[in-house]
């Protein structure tokens, strides 16, 4: 949370605004740039955005916004599919201080161990492919995250685990394939200049933005 501030405040001092709970239900390309149509939160007011460029960075829902981008290229929207992450929380002390990462798996890094700033102990996450976005975790899992601890933690007691959150990952391949890169797809790929969408970016994204934000701005500006 204090490095997503820090990041509203450097827009903010550039002076940009940020609008939550905007979202951008359809687009067009025009001649001269780009004209976005905005739904509020509550649906109580739409408007358009001119912009000259975009940058499409909209996570699970940016392969779906590119199909209602009235000029895109049909040919240039990749198909995407969803893995759903879940996490246990562990209510017993964790004899650990540190993070503990087993093999990864086909599609994620595999069940570890994760501490979070309170220093309580997390698992996760499993991937699961699903047809939809739901958060819900399953506790039929517990037996999957249990089998998987036991391998790194012999004494982990099945009971302890309890359903905790979840995540859904944005894939650009489906299951059973070898994981996908990050596609940072450009007017080199789509042919439509000063747009830049970012299509599965996942795991670790959040600690690549920045790095993803210095590529984007030698493209761009």
């Amino acid at each position: 949370h204090s490095f997503m501030l820090s990041l509203l405040g450097d827009v903010e001092n550039h002076g940009g605004t940020f609008v939550p709970k905007s979202k951008v239900v359809s687009g067009k390309i025009l001649d001269d740039g780009f004209v976005l149509d905005v739904q509020s939160s509550d649906s109580s007011e739409n408007f358009k955005i001119k912009a000259s460029y975009i940058i499409n960075s909209a996570g699970l829902h940016a392969v779906n916004l590119l199909k209602n981008i009235d000029g895109f290229p049909v040919e240039h929207i990749p198909s995407f599919y969803y893995a759903k992450g879940s996490y246990f929380s562990l209510s017993s002390k964790i004899p650990f201080n540190h993070l503990i990462y087993p093999v990864p798996e086909v599609g994620g890094l595999g069940i570890h161990l994760t501490l979070d700033m309170a220093g309580q102990a997390k698992f996760g996450p499993n991937a699961e492919w699903v047809e939809g976005l739901n958060y819900d975790v399953d506790e039929n899992l517990r037996d999957v995250f249990y089998d998987n601890i036991k391998r790194y933690w012999p004494d982990v007691k099945r009971e302890s685990l309890t359903p905790s959150y979840s995540g859904v990952r944005p894939k650009l391949v489906p299951q059973g394939h070898k994981d996908g890169d990050f596609f940072i797809q450009t007017e080199k790929e789509h042919g439509i200049k000063n747009m830049i969408n970012l299509l599965g970016i996942e795991s670790p994204g959040l600690t690549s933005s920045l790095a993803i934000a210095e590529e984007i701005e030698g493209m761009c500006c």
